[in-house]
């Protein structure tokens, strides 16, 4: 079905931001240090050009001035500097001071915080010269000192405004598209990574070629489809079908999921839609895929009030972009849903999504192709067969192969491998299907029952035509399940005959005829079995017309509403006379099928009872040792080379669609229904509730 690129490579919109230091930083850093430069350099010049000048008190200063050894002086403010006439010591030798002396002629001293007049007049009367300076304030200081806070502030504004930017998409950004583009240059997905849908994939290799050579088709005047609309089931591989088109194309790509276009705020997803279609025409050719169209795509004005406004006005915008392509205009858009049935009809006209591509589950042939994808790489062991294992696993998609086998190299790694065995991959079949081992049953009751109830199912499987071949049978709980009946089906099915609609409904009967029988009375283990029996009974009634009395006639009810409020006053014109008639029919088919069972059983009483037997003493019995037993020759697969055991055989597994739990997909009205699957019939606890649990 499909494989992922292993080229490990990290989609842009996911890599975290790193912390990178603003812009502005550096300038102001600068801006500082020759600030400092500025300040400090003529001090530190005048400091080291020549002789220390030393401080005196302002005493000695006055009695210097009245001995006429002061030559000059200069006042600022309340500081004065000046020069002696000769070389003066201070403090003078011979006093008892803390100061070192020093001596020098130039002098510095701090005048009283009051007037002193008779200073002014000693220094007239010496004729010391006398200079005055007023001390005037930096303008770059004052500038700094009343603008600097302001100024910081806005620059941490204007930084925390870019970082919010850039992590947000802006501030205002939220009409940007959110698409993850995917350049041309990158690694990409081709067609080599996907198996399993060789029809898909001839759909869409006309899509490349134009992608590659569109003037061979625009010469001739064709239009190639505008948009190209993936339908299948989840997991088989649509947005790598759409990747690996814009890889093969080698284009821009650009990938969202619908529910993207949508926020709180009205109008953003119009908004969005309209950025996205300008990024690609800008990029072209390229190609647009929307992932889960549904979410923004569905039927407009249906629900219960008229509709949602905001997702209304975002489809409207996509249907105005896509009509907007010019003829010649290299963009194509591609999308991908499971709901095909709830989109709006405008958006499926020719013009827009031109073309419906359908992705189905893979049969045995693209199981093996997948397989072989996902284990490239992968040190396998030389016991692995990948042949057999797509023969077990009818029904498995893209993504549960991809599963199986990495689930199958954890079990590996946790036993300490060095390679990957098929035991691996039987152990990761059953965590899978059917859910984690339990402990084995303790309480003696609780076993016996269980074991004879799973017998039930085995003996009646293997002696009901129609029914798939009883590939095991094991009370060893797994999940909620207390037992598991495994049967493997032969080949891949997508349609059920009515013989084996009522094979399936024998078997799921058989474990609650075995205790009716053997027993001696009944339990609640059959709960899951009896709603399964009757869906099946009823689909054949209501949908299938395999009831005589009923006739052709469909009379299903629309359980799952493709839109609340679209179908919800539908009336279904059903009369309560044929309401009774198909609630009687199907009573007739349960009612007489379990006659059937019962039948069968007492029969071959003595066969149920070695089969549970042996289920006791081992826990699991082998589909070879049940048709021993039965006195049946085992058949062999038509399509089986090398016959060898399938991953239900050896291990306490099966696959999907519990007997008791889940009813075979057989709607004639959806697309494509899912290949017939290997059935597993469960015994369930007596108080365990929810039949939704019994689905593997």
């Amino acid at each position: 079905m499909f494989g992922f690129n292993k080229s490990g490579d990290q989609d842009p919109g996911d890599r975290q931001p790193r912390f990178r230091i603003p812009n502005w930083v550096w300038p102001a850093v600068w801006l500082l240090i020759l600030l400092w430069l500025f300040f400090r350099v003529p001090g530190m010049v005048s400091e080291f050009g020549g002789e220390q000048p030393i401080e005196i008190p302002y005493s000695f200063f006055y009695e210097q001035v009245e001995a006429g050894r002061v030559v000059q002086v200069t006042m600022e403010d309340i500081n004065v500097t000046g020069r002696f006439r000769t070389m003066v010591t201070w403090p003078p030798s011979g006093t008892i001071s803390s100061e070192p002396s020093r001596t020098s002629n130039w002098f510095t001293t701090t005048l009283l915080p009051v007037d002193d007049p008779q200073l002014t007049a000693a220094l007239r009367e010496n004729n010391v010269i006398v200079r005055s300076r007023t001390s005037e304030t930096s303008p770059i200081l004052l500038f700094l000192f009343n603008f600097g806070p302001i100024l910081l502030l806005l620059g941490f504004f204007i930084w925390s405004a870019r970082r919010a930017q850039g992590q947000m998409g802006g501030i205002f950004g939220f009409g940007r598209s959110q698409a993850r583009q995917y350049d041309a240059e990158r690694p990409q997905v081709t067609f080599s990574d996907v198996a399993g849908q060789d029809n898909a994939r001839q759909e869409l290799e006309e899509i490349v070629d134009f992608l590659k050579e569109p003037d061979k088709y625009v010469a001739l005047g064709a239009r190639i489809p505008r948009g190209v609309l993936l339908v299948g089931p989840p997991g088989t591989g649509k947005t790598l079908l759409a990747r690996a088109v814009a890889g093969e194309a080698n284009v821009a790509f650009f990938s969202l999921v619908a529910s993207e276009f949508v926020e709180m705020f009205v109008g953003v997803g119009a908004s969005r839609v309209r950025d996205l279609f300008n990024k690609a025409k800008e990029n072209a050719p390229g190609i647009i895929f929307i992932d889960e169209i549904d979410a923004v795509g569905r039927r407009r004005g249906a629900g219960l009030g008229g509709g949602h406004d905001e997702r209304e006005q975002t489809l409207n915008q996509m249907l105005a972009e896509m009509d907007g392509f010019d003829q010649n205009e290299s963009i194509i858009v591609m999308a991908a849903t499971n709901r095909s049935d709830v989109l709006d009809p405008a958006l499926l006209r020719p013009g827009r999504f031109d073309r419906q591509v359908m992705v189905g589950w893979p049969d045995r042939k693209g199981r093996e192709a997948i397989l072989n994808i996902h284990t490239r790489g992968k040190p396998l062991a030389e016991d692995v067969s990948i042949k057999e294992m797509s023969r077990s696993t009818i029904g498995f998609s893209g993504a549960d192969l991809a599963n199986l086998a990495n689930e199958a190299a954890l079990h590996a790694a946790r036993a300490a491998r060095k390679f990957i065995g098929m035991r691996d991959f039987y152990e990761a079949f059953d965590r899978i299907v059917l859910g984690i081992k339990g402990s084995p049953l303790i309480d003696k009751e609780e076993r016996r029952l269980t074991a004879w109830h799973e017998a039930g199912h085995a003996l009646v499987a293997a002696l009901t035509p129609g029914a798939d071949p009883v590939s095991k049978v094991t009370i060893v709980p797994h999940g909620q399940a207390l037992g598991v009946t495994v049967f493997q089906a032969e080949h891949d099915r997508r349609t059920l005959s009515r013989q084996q609609l009522l094979a399936r409904i024998k078997v799921g009967l058989g474990g609650r005829a075995a205790e009716e029988i053997v027993l001696d009375d009944i339990s609640s283990g059959a709960r899951a079995d009896i709603t399964m029996v009757t869906r099946i009974a009823r689909s054949m009634v209501t949908e299938l017309g395999m009831s005589e009395k009923v006739g052709l006639i469909d009379l299903s009810n629309e359980e799952e509403q493709p839109f609340l409020g679209y179908n919800i006053q539908r009336n279904t014109q059903v009369s309560d006379e044929t309401q009774a008639l198909v609630d009687q029919e199907i009573g007739n088919i349960i009612t007489g099928s379990y006659q059937t069972v019962l039948s069968l059983l007492r029969e071959h009483r003595s066969d149920l009872d070695q089969i549970a037997v042996e289920l006791l003493e081992n826990e699991t019995v082998e589909s070879g040792r049940i048709l021993e037993i039965l006195g049946i020759e085992a058949a062999v697969p038509e399509d089986a080379e090398e016959q060898g055991p399938t991953l239900s055989e050896p291990a306490d597994s099966g696959e999907a669609a519990a007997s008791n739990g889940q009813e075979p997909d057989v709607k004639e009205d959806r697309p494509e229904t899912r290949p017939e699957p290997t059935v597993v019939s469960r015994a369930r606890h007596p108080l365990q509730g929810g039949e939704e649990s019994d689905v593997a």
